[in-house]
């Protein structure tokens, strides 16, 4: 996951493709499990980002990456899909589904003691339940 934190605001920055960013992954060793989850991931939120919203795009990748983090038993990738699910459904309006993602992923980071994600997670919480 560290490759695409660091990677993931240089690819927003530049604006570069889908594409750009996969083949990053594809440069790692192929026996490292995980790395189409982590991409998979990676494109959920480029997708979350553009504008307009393409939610339906995002939210297919986060599910994708979530399911293959859920079989590789990846859970600080699961709590990062939850999250990603999180925030693109706060920001689609969506409050019911962004509270329960958002709820998840941040019982997650905590049981993982992921102290990094839990502002993050709590504050966009907070917002979704008007706090």
């Amino acid at each position: 996951m560290l490759l695409a934190q660091v990677h993931k605001p240089l690819f927003s920055e530049r604006k570069v493709s889908d594409f750009t960013a996969i083949s990053t992954f594809r440069t790692l060793p192929t026996q490292v499990p995980g790395n189409e989850a982590y991409a998979l991931h990676l494109r959920g939120d480029l997708a979350a980002q553009r504008e307009p919203l393409e939610d339906a795009q995002a939210e297919s990748f986060y599910r994708h990456a979530l399911a293959l983090a859920d079989e590789l038993g990846l859970r600080p990738l699961q709590a990062h899909c939850r999250r990603g699910l999180g925030m693109l459904y706060a920001k689609a309006g969506q409050a019911e589904q962004a509270r329960t993602e958002l709820s998840t992923a941040l019982t997650m980071y905590q049981s993982m003691d992921m102290t990094f994600w839990l502002p993050q997670t709590e504050a966009a919480l907070a917002q979704v339940e008007g706090r």
